[in-house]
């Protein structure tokens, strides 16, 4: 007893290391891919370029393309857009002879959109323009038809 009584007793501690986490935490990265692909489900129906118009179904195919398509839409209203600018119908046929000119000729497709409530002689007083304006290769957009089979 005598021995230990000059010197304070530090209480001894075993220094344990703790073991490296060879685990990766995956639940961060889920939460911020989950939060990614809300964001992304939300904005992509906001990404719809052009006129807004209910177009009709069909069960065509769509069609490939390379370059930005020369778009023609027609709403409901029978206001006439060339791409997303509103055009006149009288004004149609000179622009249309005018981007003729700048892209090389018509013989470029021309894309005809019209809201499946447009009347039918307004559709065939703008394709009547379009003819004349030098455009013969027109394509009709329509949505792909939901629900049908196809045969």
């Amino acid at each position: 007893m005598a021995a230990n009584a000059g010197t304070p007793v530090i209480g001894r501690r075993k220094h344990h290391r703790r073991k490296v986490m060879s685990e990766i935490n995956v639940t961060p990265m889920v939460d911020v891919m989950l939060v990614l692909l809300i964001i992304f489900m939300v904005s992509a129906p906001l990404l719809t370029v052009g006129v807004p118009i209910d177009l009709p179904q069909s069960q065509a195919k769509s069609l490939e393309q390379d370059k930005e398509p020369l778009t023609l839409s027609v709403n409901d209203k029978g206001q006439v857009f060339l791409q997303n600018a509103e055009i006149d119908v009288n004004d149609l046929v000179a622009k249309l002879q005018a981007v003729a000119q700048a892209r090389g000729g018509s013989d470029a497709r021309i894309y005809l959109r019209g809201d499946k409530s447009v009347n039918y002689g307004i559709m065939m007083k703008v394709m009547g323009r379009l003819s004349s304006a030098g455009f013969n290769k027109v394509a009709l957009v329509t949505e792909f038809e939901q629900g049908s089979k196809a045969k």
